[in-house]
């Protein structure tokens, strides 16, 4: 049993090339120090991004402490600026607790496990947010935390509920919170579905900036000073000076840049791609041990997170270099990927509305890969290479929705902020549009039609150099 003393020793410093000197209370510092969290280590925050930048090395575990930190910099300075919404001690930890552990669902290569989730189970309602709540659940149980979380403070099981609360995230319409009904104003710091501008995005804009090479504009810290807690048609809501509307464009603009550049790189979607059709031919033939020693697949590791503990990038790894004559097919796969042998980029365009309505209306999902939804471009493009002449199937092709936005679609997520003058800290506006940013987009959002070539093995190579010209006239036509 840890003495009260070791429990209440002081914060731990940590050294961060994104914020510099981190403290972090002592709770924070006993759940980084759990299996839980530690798997983090081993999940890169840009996933399948490092094989086209190599600087993009960086994991979920540096990203989930710069989010807990930037968590407490913005409820303390709230805590601080204004002593009117009674922000308790114990308010500032629990969500410092939800900044750290809002990650801890994520699988391997991030966004891109959810969608091998979606096509090996065809379940295409899991999320990692729903698992990122029970392993929280799991790190608590499995560690004994609960006895040291009450010693710091915190009343469970309500505190336990709150921090879930932010974790998930809420939305305007859902119903009041059980955590703090009271404070609505704290579910917008970690996963802000009202606008978008929460903690989560600053750290990981910043980080993936920094790491890809890229040059920002958007000042994390000036949002940070600037923050004044106001009503906003009656609810209290995190607003911000209305001089700072440009630097909440640059924002939303980083965003829309790091897809555009890295996120949905052109090359990255097409190793994606193979990297989820090796994850879905070894699905059967991995085994991993969950809790009483229960085996569990690759696709229901998800149903145990004892087992989906010991599940992270490094499958990868364990598939590439894998013995099992099972996994031959999968291994050949990621053979490719090694060797520099990716599916070949034919071209693109931007999707119609008739297109974007088709995806929406047959799958229910919008995702990077819509196999039913795409399967008539898929027919096209064969009948076209038919008609030239050339002989190739359905399977030759992969065929890619990419969506890049300010994070609401066709909407202005700015239009959802609120704001505050210098003459009146005390009372919020919305912008309207004429008195947003004159250098504000006209479009906020863009979706892509990409169009991937698979047949590159050895044996059809020679042919494919000749035959490939000949596919992508067929593309550019039909494109």
């Amino acid at each position: 049993m840890e003495t009260d003393k070791a429990i209440m020793m002081t914060d731990k410093v940590f050294n961060d090339p994104i914020h510099g000197t981190v403290p972090l209370h002592p709770l924070l510092v006993r759940m980084i120090d759990t299996p839980q969290f530690q798997r983090l280590r081993y999940m890169k925050q840009l996933g399948a991004v490092y094989f086209v930048y190599p600087g993009a090395s960086h994991n979920r575990f540096e990203h989930s402490i710069g989010v807990a930190h930037l968590a407490g910099e913005l409820v303390k300075a709230l805590q601080t600026r204004q002593t009117n919404l009674d922000i308790t001690d114990k308010d500032v930890l629990c969500v410092q607790i939800a900044g750290l552990c809002h990650d801890l669902g994520h699988g391997p290569f991030s966004h891109q496990f959810e969608e091998f989730i979606h096509k090996a189970r065809s379940d295409s309602k899991w999320k990692h947010e729903e698992a990122s709540l029970e392993m929280f659940d799991h790190m608590v149980e499995s560690n004994d935390l609960e006895e040291i979380m009450k010693k710091h403070g915190l009343k469970l099981p309500i505190d336990v509920t709150f921090i879930k609360e932010m974790i998930k995230g809420r939305s305007p319409e859902d119903p009041l919170p059980v955590g703090r009904p009271d404070k609505l104003f704290l579910y917008d710091i970690v996963a802000n579905k009202r606008n978008g501008i929460d903690v989560d995005k600053f750290d990981y804009l910043a980080r993936d900036a920094h790491h890809l090479g890229i040059k920002t504009n958007f000042d994390h810290l000036r949002f940070i000073h600037f923050a004044r807690v106001c009503k906003v048609d009656g609810i209290q809501q995190i607003c911000t000076r209305d001089k700072e509307v440009n630097n909440l464009y640059d924002l939303f603009h980083l965003r829309y840049l790091l897809h555009q550049r890295a996120c949905q790189h052109k090359v990255k979607n097409g190793i994606e791609s193979m990297i989820l059709e090796a994850f879905v031919k070894a699905d059967q033939h991995i085994q991993i041990e969950g809790s009483g020693g229960k085996k569990f697949k690759l696709s229901t590791a998800i149903e145990d997170m004892e087992a989906y503990t010991k599940l992270n990038d490094h499958v990868y790894e364990q598939i590439l270099h894998s013995p099992n004559p099972q996994l031959v097919e999968a291994k050949k796969i990621l053979e490719r990927i090694v060797s520099r042998q990716h599916s070949r980029f034919l071209g693109e365009t931007k999707a119609t509305e008739a297109m974007i309505t088709e995806m929406k209306s047959v799958d229910g999902v919008e995702s990077h890969f819509l196999p039913k939804a795409l399967k008539r471009r898929k027919n096209e493009l064969v009948e076209a290479c038919h008609g030239a002449g050339l002989t190739t199937n359905n399977d030759d092709f992969d065929v890619h929705f990419v969506k890049m936005d300010y994070g609401m679609g066709d909407k202005d997520p700015i239009m959802k902020m609120g704001f505050y003058s210098k003459s009146d800290p005390e009372t919020a506006v919305t912008l309207t549009e004429d008195q947003a940013s004159m250098f504000k987009p006209t479009c906020f959002s863009e979706q892509l039609i990409r169009v991937y070539w698979k047949k590159i093995d050895e044996t059809t190579q020679k042919i494919d150099k000749t035959g490939l010209s000949e596919v992508q006239k067929c593309v550019s036509q039909l494109l």
